[in-house]
């Protein structure tokens, strides 16, 4: 049965590294001792040492042991052997390219989709959804698809943000790129604010966190989620 944490961010402002979401960490990871984190979307070019570093300073806070994957010679080998994962933010196009490269990303579905507990933030919420078509990210590479992970019926568009009426500036909006993603395709895409997630247990999918969400479906009009929903009757 699924048991995921797919979160919009890691960091809210003004706020520390994953520690408004510490608390559910702390029962998501419950039976875990280490955690089997994936750095590849490396945010700002770091490595992927400096990038577990960082969260692994976490993890210790709710006695948890955090391992890099690139840090395993078969790494195939480590996702099966996984007590929890943890896929952090970053680029998209890198994260998915990476887990491409490295034959990960089927066997990555199908372990998380037998019930190993996992935490997704930004890039690594991304990956949850049915492709990656709908993140912000710039494509700094090409990968091999665009097909990501499947634990949801849709797709993502974290850090989503709504119009600034105040704002000067008068480019596109979120919800303007969303648009243009439905000019081609059908698959539906729920903004996630920044402060909110989706829990899964098995198929049922709770939108949780103190905003509301914004779901986009082709030739619909969008339509506000309030904290709690089931998003279930989206599959």
């Amino acid at each position: 049965m699924k048991n995921c944490i797919i979160a919009s961010t890691s960091t809210l402002y003004n706020g520390e590294y994953l520690d408004y979401l510490l608390p559910e960490l702390q029962l998501h990871f419950k039976d875990c001792k280490t955690v089997l984190f994936i750095p590849f979307a490396r945010p700002g070019g770091i490595t992927h040492d400096e990038y577990t570093s960082k969260a692994a300073i976490v993890f210790a806070k709710i006695n948890i042991v955090l391992k890099g994957i690139h840090t395993f010679e078969n790494q195939k080998e480590a996702i099966q052997n996984a007590e929890g994962f943890f896929t952090g933010g970053g680029n998209t196009f890198l994260l998915v390219t990476q887990l491409y490269k490295n034959d990960l990303m089927n066997i990555l579905a199908e372990t998380v989709k037998k019930g190993t507990p996992y935490l997704g933030t930004s890039a690594g919420s991304n990956i949850c959804g049915l492709t990656m078509q709908t993140t912000n990210d710039m494509p700094i590479i090409y990968p091999p698809s665009f097909q990501t992970l499947g634990l949801i019926p849709f797709n993502l568009n974290p850090h989503y943000l709504d119009p600034d009426d105040q704002s000067k500036h008068m480019g596109e909006t979120r919800e303007t790129r969303i648009k243009e993603f439905h000019a081609f395709n059908s698959l539906p895409v729920l903004g996630l604010r920044e402060g909110s997630w989706l829990d899964v247990k098995g198929e049922k999918i709770t939108l949780r966190g103190n905003l509301q969400a914004r779901l986009f479906r082709q030739n619909q009009l969008p339509q506000e989620l309030e904290t709690g929903t089931d998003l279930s009757f989206l599959n």
